[in-house]
């Protein structure tokens, strides 16, 4: 199956469970209105209602769409890795119990998994194959 193009850098995020720099990624400090979708397939996966600051470096989100996100545990047993429900890409991190909102829970995801789509534009569709 085929997606989206990646740049070397987001296939090594997406496809190699890598992390962005803390601080690096263009969606850390961002708040604007909209959704974010999975880069590699367009699939919607948080709003913009549900991102907050976390200080850690890193977009947060205290909660995704339903059905959007996959927890899958480390191999090592201390985290859970999230990844996108319909393609498995790699988005970063959740984490339970911090106290940082009210749902006590923080997606940390790496910009390079996701990409912005603003309030009022159209979702583009989920892709299934690479497009040219």
């Amino acid at each position: 199956m085929s997606y989206n193009k990646l740049t070397a850098e987001e296939e090594w995020v997406i496809a190699h469970k890598a992390t962005e720099a803390p601080f690096t990624g263009e969606y850390d400090n961002f708040y604007e209105d909209g959704t974010f979708i999975c880069r590699r397939c367009n699939a919607p996966l948080f709003s913009s209602q549900s991102k907050f600051n976390a200080g850690c470096g890193w977009p947060s989100f205290d909660e995704s769409f339903p059905n959007a996100v996959e927890r899958i545990p480390d191999p090592d047993g201390m985290r859970t890795e999230i990844q996108c429900t319909n393609c498995g890409a790699h988005l970063g991190h959740e984490f339970l119990g911090e106290g940082l909102t009210n749902k006590n829970t923080r997606h940390c995801v790496n910009s390079l998994s996701i990409r912005f789509i603003p309030k009022g534009k159209e979702l583009p569709k989920i892709v299934h194959e690479r497009q040219a």
